[in-house]
C-alpha cells in the first residue's frame, strides 16, 4: 500500500456532460481552491476519449502535485500512470486489482453502509474505503444512507483513511469530518458552484476546523 495516512481532505469527483475543454477547466478551477485528489469518473464517453482526457487530468494534477485516481477502469488506470484506482461493490476483484496496479499506487473501495465490505477491502490490499450515501444524493437519489458512525468505527477498528461519499455540501461536511471522515467526495456541490475555487478552498477549510 501506499501513502495512505496522508489522504485527508476534499476528494473532487468529476461530472457527466460535460465536453472535454469544460472538464479540464473546471477541474482546473478545483486544483487552484487546493484539491489534491482528483477522481476521473465518467460513464458517457468511448475508450479513446477516455484515455485522452484522462492523459490530460493526469498532467494536470502533476503541475498541482495532486494525485488523480480513476473510477472502476483498471487498465485506463495503467495506461496513463494514474495514480491509483477506485472500484465500487460490482466492479473488479480488489485483490487482483492490486496486484495489477503494484504497491506505488492508491485503491480505494466503495463500502456502502457495510463496515464488513470495508474489513473485506483492507484485507483485498485497499488504502483507503469509502461509506455512502451520507446524505441524499442527486447522483443515486435511492442509495440507503450510511450512518456517520461508520467513520470512528473505520479510525479505530481497521486504522485506513475513510471517504465519506452522497449528497455533501460545504454546509453539512464539518459534521462528516467531526465523525471522523478523512475525505469528503464531492460532485454536485464544487462543480456546480459558481466559484470552484472558493468552494474547494471552503471544503478544505472544514478539515483545518474553520468555518465557511
Amino acid at each position: 500500500m501506499t501513502e495512505a495516512n496522508a489522504l485527508r481532505g476534499l476528494y473532487a469527483i468529476t461530472p457527466d456532460g460535460l465536453s472535454g475543454e469544460r472538464l479540464i477547466e473546471q477541474v482546473d478551477g478545483a486544483l487552484r481552491g487546493g484539491v489534491k485528489l482528483i477522481q476521473y469518473r465518467d460513464k458517457q464517453r468511448d475508450a479513446a476519449q477516455q484515455a485522452e482526457i484522462a492523459r490530460r487530468l493526469r498532467a494536470l494534477c502533476q503541475r498541482y502535485g495532486a494525485r488523480l485516481i480513476v473510477n472502476d477502469n483498471l487498465q485506463l488506470a495503467i495506461d496513463v500512470d494514474a495514480d491509483g484506482l477506485h472500484l465500487g461493490g460490482a466492479d473488479g476483484d480488489l485483490a487482483a486489482a492490486r496486484r495489477a496496479l503494484g504497491t506505488g499506487k492508491l485503491l480505494g473501495a466503495s463500502c456502502y453502509a457495510n463496515f464488513e465490505l470495508a474489513r473485506q477491502a483492507l484485507a483485498a490490499g485497499a488504502d483507503y474505503v469509502a461509506f455512502g450515501a451520507v446524505y441524499r444524493s442527486p447522483t443515486k437519489p435511492a442509495a440507503p444512507l450510511a450512518p456517520h458512525q461508520l467513520f470512528a468505527r473505520c479510525r479505530a477498528e481497521l486504522g485506513v483513511p475513510s471517504c465519506a461519499i452522497g449528497g455533501i455540501t460545504a454546509a453539512n461536511g464539518a459534521a462528516l469530518v467531526a465523525a471522523g471522515a478523512d475525505l469528503l467526495a464531492v460532485i454536485s456541490d464544487l462543480f456546480e458552484a459558481p466559484d470552484i475555487s472558493a468552494r474547494a478552498a471552503d471544503f478544505n477549510r472544514l478539515f483545518a476546523g474553520e468555518a465557511t
